[in-house]
């Protein structure tokens, strides 16, 4: 048996129930994970909350790292006791253990723990697709992120200096300042005091910058989009206060011909090549030195209802992890 998270309706953490599951042996296609460690992701509040609506009850996590049990009979790629990691649906990472479907694991390199790899898939794949995929950075652009002191912020400002770009990032509040500034923003703004707008083209000699990366949303939606240049491109990725208003073309859109994407991890990892080339591409900047991760709290499974409560209230500076 192993103890896993379930989801019977949706709500706020107090809806969270710690079961045991009886966990079978993997079909086919599968493999039978012990998890060492799980990611804690923003979208996890998501699916809890049901702003991204689920089939009942569920598991709930996409994130995790650790190794294998089982192989099913249809398994090449894979060895009983290999290292590997997964940032997919389906949901249930919140688990001791677990089947999942081969074609969403990753091998782990050696000097790449456990706990690295369960904060790095769903960070790192989000960072790699939105500077190498959705938007090509390139060396020497500057470009805004916001919550630029979060767990995938802190990635991709040092992803962004690695290959001689520059960011402008915002926080939520002073003490996150110093976050935002110790992972390479060259410059950051606490949009809860200042007109980050008015800033942003302040730093850009008036000219603004060529994108923004915006996880934020409803709050930071129409301001991202002013900060943009002639043909610029709105990155809009994430939700954190809240899902946005009603997008209005002619008015938000069409004065520049700004460019506006809405990209998910879904839509970049179709298939296992695609997965374990954008893995391996992070796990290279992270053993290069290029990127550094601090793990800023561990929780346990039992107390993963705290877990999704000092998420929501922005409490955690940095990658937090859960242990099983």
């Amino acid at each position: 048996m192993s103890k896993s998270i379930i989801l019977k309706k949706n709500g706020g953490p107090e809806v969270l129930e710690l079961q045991e599951v009886d966990v079978g042996a993997p079909g086919p296609d599968e493999i039978k994970v012990t998890n060492y460690a799980i990611g804690l992701n923003y979208i996890d509040t998501y699916h809890r909350s049901g702003l991204y609506p689920l089939k009942l009850p569920s598991g709930i996590g996409l994130e995790a790292a650790g190794k294998i049990e089982e192989v099913g009979s249809n398994v090449k790629e894979f060895n009983i006791g290999e290292n590997i990691a997964y940032a997919s649906a389906p949901l249930g990472a919140y688990s001791q253990q677990r089947i999942i479907p081969s074609k969403i694991a990753v091998k782990v390199p050696s000097g790449i723990t456990h706990k690295q790899a369960a904060t790095l898939m769903t960070k790192g794949l989000t960072t790699f697709y939105l500077i190498c995929k959705t938007y090509k950075l390139k060396a020497g652009e500057t470009v805004l992120f916001h919550a630029a002191a979060g767990g995938v912020g802190q990635i991709f400002a040092q992803w962004a200096n690695s290959i001689g770009a520059k960011v402008i990032g915002t926080v939520g509040s002073d003490e996150k300042i110093k976050i935002a500034q110790k992972n390479g923003y060259t410059h950051v703004i606490n949009y809860t005091k200042d007109d980050f707008v008015k800033k942003v083209m302040e730093f850009t000699n008036e000219e603004g910058v060529p994108a923004v990366f915006d996880g934020v949303g409803k709050n930071t939606f129409l301001g991202s989009l002013a900060c943009l240049k002639t043909r610029g491109m709105m990155v809009s990725f994430g939700n954190a206060s809240g899902p946005l208003d009603p997008v209005n073309i002619q008015k938000d859109i069409q004065p520049k011909g700004l460019y506006l994407t809405r990209p998910s991890i879904v839509h970049y990892f179709t298939n296992r090549k695609e997965l374990q080339t954008g893995a391996n591409a992070v796990f290279e900047k992270v053993k290069f030195g290029k990127i550094k991760t601090e793990i800023v709290k561990e929780y346990n499974l039992i107390d993963i209802k705290k877990a999704h409560e000092d998420l929501e209230a922005r409490k955690l500076t940095g990658p937090a992890i859960i242990i099983p």
